[in-house]
């Protein structure tokens, strides 16, 4: 006689078949068994628009700092910050001290050297007049010499004479050229005097806007301190740095696009004026200077700028994001699907855009040594995004996105 089977036991059998391919459901599909959801994207051939992009601040090309050449103290300053000043229009004076009286006492100088060298030429004339008489008597003597009127020691006496007269002629050439060169020298020293005069005037050397006012009247301030600070408008420019790894192709000329920060909605055309020679090696940026086609009339120098600076087209290659490049046993490359499978394949990265896309060219060879395609081919796909690190042992399934849309 048969026994009956008790229907609870038949209940749990089922319930149990049932928990078991829950739970294998679940393992396979959100489990540690389950596929990796990726995203992907074609790789196409095209032509990339690289493009600079760094931050820089408004400077001027051509600034003064006006100063004194001496030590002293500021007697007055004639312009305040925000004047237009025109060239050789008188800015600051210091104190002048004792150089009106300096200049004064080498003027009463020079006067005596004057009058000592007209002295000087009046000897001379008086010495070439006797050095003229003891010639003439000379002669006289001479020729009552050969006649025989006369002793021999009295036409020698003629001759010394002569010779004293030659003397004093040559001794008045020597004090009037000391003269003149005492009167040059001191005449030197009055320019000098009253070119340091002149130098406490100071005076713009340029036309342009005052931008500083560094001290005030009765101040004592010392050679080379900074009174004024003066810049030319026309001369603003922004002042940039770009990456160092990025500014291979940044030569002068280069369109750019400049954005103050006072006007953000208010881009600004410019072109690249200077690329500087020196770079830093410490932030590993490039300098250049970019000016701007038309500055508006409220920018200040210091301003903050993005700057935006447009390289020549590359020629058409592999482009592909540059999310999906990664990195994988020191290598860089990409995953490619191969029949529903990842596979990593190295390449080069070059030129990019700053919407992302870059172009790639495809090396030989995969870090695991798994059979692949030799090359990167347009129309591949690539992965783009992935929930976690991907292997080529690891199953993936491929979504339109890897989170949920907002409501």
């Amino acid at each position: 006689m048969k026994r009956a089977v008790p229907w609870r036991r038949v209940a749990l059998a089922g319930a149990g078949v049932a928990l078991l391919a829950a739970l294998a459901w679940v393992a396979l599909r959100s489990g540690p068994m389950a596929p990796t959801r990726v995203t992907v994207a074609p790789v196409q051939r095209a032509a990339v628009t690289p493009a600079l992009f760094g931050i820089g601040t408004v400077e001027a090309r051509r600034s003064y700092v006006i100063g004194p050449t001496a030590a002293g103290r500021l007697l007055r300053v004639a312009v305040d910050v925000g004047d237009t000043v025109q060239t050789g229009q008188l800015l600051a004076e210091m104190a002048p001290v004792d150089t009106d009286e300096r200049v004064a006492a080498l003027q009463a100088a020079l006067a005596r050297a004057d009058s000592a060298r007209r002295a000087v030429d009046a000897q001379r004339d008086d010495a070439l007049a006797r050095q003229a008489l003891a010639a003439a008597n000379l002669q006289r003597y001479a020729d009552l010499a050969d006649r025989h009127f006369i002793s021999a020691g009295a036409l020698e006496a003629r001759r010394q004479e002569q010779r004293s007269a030659d003397a004093a002629v040559s001794a008045a050439d020597a004090n009037g050229a000391a003269a003149r060169q005492d009167q040059q020298r001191l005449a030197a020293e009055l320019a000098g005097a009253r070119q340091q005069r002149g130098n406490l005037h100071m005076r713009a050397p340029a036309a342009g806007l005052v931008v500083g006012r560094d001290a005030e009247p009765g101040s004592t301030v010392v050679a080379g301190q900074p009174v004024l600070r003066l810049v030319d408008p026309a001369s603003l420019w922004v002042r940039v740095r770009f990456d160092q790894g990025r500014a291979g192709g940044l030569v002068v000329g280069l369109p750019a696009q400049v954005v103050l920060r006072s006007g953000p909605a208010s881009p600004l055309a410019g072109r690249v004026a200077r690329v500087e020679t020196v770079s830093d090696s410490v932030t590993e940026e490039r300098v250049a200077q970019v000016v701007v086609e038309q500055l508006p009339a409220g920018a200040a120098i210091g301003e903050l700028a993005e700057v935006t600076v447009g390289l020549p087209a590359t020629a058409p290659g592999l482009v592909v994001s540059n999310a999906s490049l990664r990195q994988q046993d020191g290598q860089t490359g990409l995953w490619r699907l191969e029949g529903g499978s990842p596979r990593f394949v190295p390449v080069t990265p070059g030129a990019a855009s700053l919407d992302g896309q870059v172009l790639v060219t495809p090396r030989p060879g995969t870090p695991d040594g798994a059979p692949s395609r030799a090359a990167l081919a347009e129309g591949d796909h690539v992965v783009v995004h992935s929930e976690q690190a991907l292997d080529g042992r690891r199953r993936v399934q491929v979504v339109d996105q890897l989170t949920a849309a907002q409501p």
